[in-house]
């Protein structure tokens, strides 16, 4: 038997149980693991909150002060839904997402660990380019590729077995500051298109305070079970 009929085999004997998690309402299931405008609004003082938007918009950049409260609340969000990782996610040029897992601990004595969450781990990454091809000017490990977190993108929680991963949507970039990932070209991509439309919309006398770029709803989506796809 061929292992494509062994796949569908398999399928028509599996019990499929429904996700009890939420009720029937889509809307309530809809972003259900994602750090969303309407989360950060109930976790963040309003000040705090209303910087992270304008930030996700474009229109400012993240107040260091705030740092550590924004990662406090991050971790708090994500330990509530059962998530004991984080990772900076990010898709490097291999045409692949790529990520690294930290735990939510560090050491508080010698013999004891305490959850814990800064902002300097939420903005950037372990250093790490070791792969890369350096043409023998360097050791390898002293290669560097820093991830840095992109606050225009939700973080969001990714079921990865039994356990929850945080993930942190980030750029990529090299020791020299070059992009090394999909990430930054797209968002300079949005930059040149949004000053664009600015002028025109100057020059056409149409009012604006913002311009974004969406993938259209129509987008399909295919579920194929795990057995089908191996």
């Amino acid at each position: 038997m061929s292992s494509r009929a062994e796949a569908i085999g398999a399928l028509r004997l599996r019990e499929f149980s429904s996700n009890k998690d939420f009720s029937d309402k889509l809307s309530e299931a809809f972003g259900a693991y994602v750090f969303n405008r309407s989360v950060m609004q109930k976790m963040l003082p309003n000040e705090i909150f209303l910087n992270v938007i304008n930030a996700m918009e474009g229109h400012e950049q993240i107040n260091p002060d705030f740092g550590n409260t924004i990662a406090v609340a991050l971790k708090d969000w994500a330990i509530s839904h059962g998530a004991t990782h984080y990772s900076h996610w990010f898709q490097p040029l291999t045409g692949a997402a790529a990520e690294k897992h930290d735990a939510f601990i560090d050491w508080n004595t010698t013999d004891q660990v305490i959850e814990k969450f800064s902002v300097k781990q939420l903005i950037q990454g372990e250093p790490d380019a070791s792969s890369f091809p350096s043409g023998g000017l360097r050791s390898t490990f002293e290669a560097r590729g820093y991830t840095g977190w992109d606050p225009t993108s939700p973080p969001f929680l990714w079921n990865a077995g039994n356990q929850k991963i945080l993930c942190i949507p980030s750029v990529y970039f090299s020791w020299a500051g070059h992009p090394l990932d999909s990430k930054i070209p797209l968002l300079r991509s949005e930059r040149k298109i949004k000053d664009a439309v600015f002028r025109l919309l100057e020059f056409t006398g149409l009012p604006a305070k913002n311009v974004f770029s969406t993938i259209g709803l129509e987008q399909e989506y295919f579920v194929i079970d795990r057995n089908l796809h191996n």
